[in-house]
């Protein structure tokens, strides 16, 4: 059986190994699902974890015996985002909880995707958010500052790269495809995640240097900002785990296998 130490920190970064087993007409799930949104506070979490047959899905519910949440506190980053840990000990489920035409990597990527198509526009609002907040201080700012050649070039390079983005040159092509035609891949929502966030990302540094030590309070909306992009940046798929995607699709040679 799983003990969880509810005494300390278990966010080391070993893996889950959540599985699932048959249990006469029902399932026995035991492991652990970390960084879950909303994971203490969701009536229903959906729980992916390994069989004889490989990867596939499973409906838990709040109050179901074995199953138990906590959450994760000290975060730097999305602070606003209630983030938990889900811990399953001997957790048994009906069948009617399994989600048999969910099999393999399928599923949960097919979730994946839509999450990113979001997140790729999200990022483009916060550093659009940023680069008017460097704009409005530097403007306001002393003479000498607003002057300074460092900064006039900053801005400049800010909002065109915001504007740019805003404008989806990089989201457009998935939008139209999701909104038109319908034939949206994975592969344009990679494209607009990876490029859309690291941009974001580094509009936002650049903000926060232009505000000098007033980049740093929260008086200004930039390091928040900046915080939260640095964990967008890591969530539903890294900017090397893209760049893989998208190599795969140009090269037809995996680097997943």
């Amino acid at each position: 059986m799983l003990r969880a130490d509810r005494t300390g920190p278990r966010l080391g970064p070993g893996r889950d190994g959540t599985r699932a087993r048959r249990d006469g007409d029902g399932w026995i799930l035991n492991g652990t699902k970390r960084w879950i949104t909303n994971g203490s506070i969701a009536d229903v979490a959906i729980v992916w974890a390994k069989v004889d047959e490989g990867i596939t899905g499973f409906l838990v519910e709040k109050g179901t015996p074995g199953f138990s949440t906590r959450d994760i506190h000290g975060k730097f980053s999305m602070r606003a985002s209630i983030t938990s840990e889900l811990i399953l000990e001997d957790v048994r489920i009906p069948k009617t909880a399994h989600l048999e035409k969910a099999r393999g990597l399928k599923g949960p990527l097919g979730c994946l995707t839509q999450a990113r198509y979001g997140i790729a526009w999200g990022a483009i609002g916060a550093a659009r958010s940023c680069y008017h907040c460097a704009l409005d201080y530097t403007k306001s700012a002393q003479a000498i500052f607003a002057a300074a050649r460092g900064l006039s070039t900053g801005a400049g390079e800010a909002g065109e790269d915001a504007d740019r983005d805003h404008q989806g040159t990089d989201g457009l092509p998935a939008a139209r495809a999701s909104e038109g035609s319908g034939q949206m891949r994975p592969e344009h929502v990679s494209f607009a995640k990876r490029n859309n966030v690291n941009e974001a990302l580094k509009i936002s540094r650049d903000a926060r240097d232009m505000l000098g030590a007033n980049g740093i309070v929260n008086e200004y909306p930039v390091i928040r900002h900046m915080l939260n992009l640095e964990t967008v940046n890591t969530y539903e798929g890294t900017f090397d785990v893209h760049t893989l995607i998208l190599g795969r699709d140009i090269t037809g040679e995996s680097a997943f296998e």
